[in-house]
């Protein structure tokens, strides 16, 4: 990227982080209108998903995290779908409206689980421009690494930058998270969201407590403990030559040089936006601008 295409980015960010101030309340659990709902049929079960766009645009895959769903879109969808995309999200299996999906009777939630039901995903249309959000970021970069015939470009939106002991990177919970156990950790972390100790606004808090009730708690808790586990993504993606962009907030969960890092390492673009882990929700429109400038720097 030139100089000055850097700078007509920084611009375009300014100008959409003064929109993002101006957001108001919303009801997270109200989808966009057009939006067409649908159940994809996945390797671990059904899959609650949403698209939004013109039939015959570019495809974008949204890819929620853990303890999250699509509804964390509602936000960015319209924008990309604005631009000419077709925008699908999902909840993945264990979470919110994809409760039913998971491992037999007895199993975890395992890596091999996600990335067999996100390959499905992808297979089942053209290849996609693909987002993961935070956790399911990793996923994404494994599917891209061994797949890379289904994706266009990848997107690691807040996405977990460590390798191994991940959870070690946290900017809080870092130091404790190798003295507890994953069930620990996964109810003290569905805890806290239920309290909104974060102090989230309050029509987000509202809707995050209220999809807990769908939510399966050994989803999450199988989650922490793959975290736990980071495999190294980054190698096989730089290897493939998956086109890539980071993104995280200033204010990230994680540090901004571990991200920076992890972009290095796969060989990606960074962009860091005016905002805590969750951009998709309190920054949909620099998100949109970084990634349709992204986008546009593929073609």
């Amino acid at each position: 990227m030139t100089i000055g295409s850097e700078n007509d980015l920084a611009a375009r960010l300014r100008l959409a982080a003064a929109q993002d101030a101006g957001l108001q309340p919303i009801d997270w659990s109200a989808l966009p209108a057009d939006v067409e709902r649908d159940e994809f049929a996945a390797p671990s079960g059904p899959l609650a998903r949403i698209a939004l766009g013109p039939v015959d645009g570019e495809r974008v895959v949204l890819m929620p995290g853990m303890t999250g769903s699509k509804e964390d879109f509602v936000r960015v969808m319209p924008l990309l779908a604005a631009s000419g995309f077709r925008v699908e999200s999902f909840d993945m299996a264990g979470q919110y409206e994809s409760g039913v999906a998971g491992p037999p009777p007895g199993g975890h939630y395992a890596m091999a689980l996600f990335e067999e039901d996100l390959r499905a995903v992808l297979a089942a249309g053209p290849p996609a421009h693909l987002l993961g959000y935070s956790f399911a970021g990793t996923v994404a970069a494994a599917v891209a690494g061994s797949h890379p015939e289904l994706v266009r470009s990848l997107t690691l939106l807040s996405t977990t930058p460590a390798v191994g002991q991940a959870l070690r990177a946290f900017k809080v919970l870092g130091p404790f998270s190798g003295l507890l156990p994953s069930r620990a950790l996964g109810r003290l972390f569905v805890w806290v969201l239920r309290h909104n100790v974060h102090r989230a606004p309050l029509d987000r808090a509202a809707f995050v407590t209220a999809r807990f009730d769908k939510t399966r708690l050994d989803s999450v808790i199988d989650i922490f403990d793959l975290m736990k586990h980071t495999p190294d993504v980054a190698s096989a993606v730089r290897a493939r030559g998956v086109p890539t962009l980071v993104v995280a907030g200033r204010h990230d969960v994680w540090p901004v040089d571990a991200h920076r890092d992890f972009a290095e390492r796969l060989g990606g673009r960074l962009v860091i936006l005016d905002a805590g882990h969750s951009p998709c929700e309190s920054a949909p429109h620099q998100l949109a601008e970084a990634m349709t400038d992204f986008f546009a720097a593929g073609r």
